[in-house]
Order: structure tokens, then C-alpha cells, then sequence
């Protein structure tokens, strides 16, 4: 399949200052091989110090975007990230369901790493009762799950307990990404027949801005460059590892992950 003539669409929110958001999603895009879309949902005034500021933009606004891309270039896959208003998401399942979008990846954004709340109280059941259903992966980290499957999480059987809770709310396969429990870095890819797990070395570094979104809109690509869920999960991992692993101090706080390390 000739690179960059892949179509891929992500549906989230604009980080400023690079490193997470939209254009975490059109970098990492790019570096695995596919062309780019974007629909934004918010502004955010952010830096590697923490968030500042969301303005969320208008449902038409939205919708129009959405419409605009996908009579002219339907994309191979879609990501949805910060979707933070009931409206929004209720628009938006609309959309996928009468455009029939393939490949659709959920990072289900709550909370930033700096503890700004990125989704409404009154939108988390939404999210589950009208998005979630219709994904063919959600990835939550440990925070999200436990919102999701309103379970406490400490350790591997809580993951695979939260993850078989979030998999009846819907969706195809379930991602909970362990970063946030000590140890190797473990994450639990489940659907409704097995549960996989993938370890990698937990690496010690500060800038990791970002590396939800990163993951996730890998995961994203490489569905749409036509790999299984195991296989996308898995490159998407190495993928992330290695961005981790050649990440560079970029500002006073968390600096973002180098999603451009293959061609440095």
C-alpha cells in the first residue's frame, strides 16, 4: 500500500503548544505513513506546564467539518479524542453512524496530566451510552478505566475486571494502558473472546506530553494501513516506546515525545 495515500481523521481537540491533542494525531499520522485530517472540538491554552484554558467550539461548527471531509475523502480510520459536551458527542454518533465510518479508535480524554478536567460531568454518561458503543477500540489509561467501570484499579485482575465492564458497554476491544501502576508497563488489549497483554521496559524519562493521543492515533494508522487490532496494537506500543524513548526537553514542564525519532 503506497504511503500517504492512506486517509485517516482525527476528531479532537487543539493543543497549542504541539505536543498532545490534534497535532500530536496529524505528527504521528505522518511519521507511521498516512494522510492526515482533522476535525477540531476545542481550543486549549496549554504548555508543557498544564492547561489553562478550554474553549469548546460550537456542535454546527463541528458537524460542518465532519460533513466537509467525508463527502470529499472518507477516511480508512477515525480517532476521536477530547469530546467534552453532551451535544457534541450526541452529533457526533449521529454522524458516524449515518456516514458508516470504519476503523473508529476512542481515547476517552478526562483528565489532562496536569489535573484539568477535560470532560463535563453531565458528558460522561454520553460518552458511554452513545460513543463507546460504536468504537471498534476504546483506550483508556488507568484513571479513565476506573471512570468507565467505576471500579478501583491496583493491579492486572483490576484491569481485566474494569476492561471486561467497559467491553458490555459496547465497544469491540478494550485498551487499558497501565502506565499509571508501578512496575513494567503493562497494557490489556480484551474483546469479548481473549485478553492480550503486552509488556514493555518502563523507561525513565520526564517528557511524555502527549503520549495518549500518540498512541492511540498510531493505533489508528496502522488500522488503516489494513493491520489486524493484535498487530496495530502492537506497532502502535513499539511505536510510543521508542517516541518515549528519544522524547527532548521542550519548554519548563512535560515536554512532548519525538514522534519524528525514525527520521532524526
Amino acid at each position: 500500500m503506497e504511503k500517504y495515500k492512506v486517509e485517516t481523521l482525527t476528531i479532537a481537540g487543539s493543543d497549542c503548544s504541539g505536543g498532545a491533542g490534534i497535532q500530536a494525531d496529524l505528527k504521528t499520522f505522518s511519521a507511521i505513513g498516512t494522510y492526515g485530517m482533522s476535525v477540531i472540538t476545542a481550543v486549549t491554552a496549554q504548555n508543557t506546564k498544564g492547561v489553562l484554558k478550554v474553549e469548546n467550539l460550537s456542535v454546527d461548527i463541528i458537524k460542518s467539518q465532519i460533513e466537509s471531509i467525508i463527502e470529499d475523502i472518507p477516511p480508512k480510520a477515525t480517532k476521536i479524542g477530547m469530546v467534552s459536551e453532551e451535544e457534541i458527542i450526541k452529533e457526533l454518533a449521529y454522524l458516524l453512524k449515518k456516514y458508516k465510518l470504519p476503523n473508529i479508535v476512542l481515547d476517552p480524554v478526562m483528565i489532562s496530566k496536569s489535573g484539568f478536567s477535560l470532560l463535563n460531568p453531565n458528558a460522561k454518561n454520553a460518552l458511554k451510552k452513545y460513543l463507546i458503543p460504536l468504537a471498534d477500540i476504546v483506550t483508556p489509561n488507568i484513571p479513565e478505566a476506573e471512570e468507565l467501570s467505576e471500579i478501583k484499579i491496583d493491579n492486572i485482575e483490576d484491569m481485566k475486571r474494569a476492561g471486561k465492564i467497559i467491553l458490555e458497554l459496547g465497544p469491540k476491544y478494550v485498551l487499558i494502558k497501565g502506565g499509571h501502576l508501578n512496575g513494567e508497563a503493562i497494557d490489556l488489549l480484551l474483546n469479548k473472546d481473549k485478553i492480550e497483554i503486552f509488556k514493555s521496559e518502563r523507561l525513565n524519562r520526564k517528557n511524555t506530553h502527549g503520549t495518549g493521543c500518540t498512541l492511540s492515533s498510531a493505533i489508528t494508522a496502522n488500522l488503516a494501513l489494513e493491520k489486524s487490532m493484535y498487530e496495530a496494537v502492537k506497532e502502535s506500543k513499539n511505536y510510543i516506546t521508542e517516541a518515549i524513548k528519544y522524547s527532548y526537553q521542550i519548554g519548563h514542564g512535560i515536554g512532548p515525545v519525538n514522534h519524528f525519532y525514525k527520521f532524526i
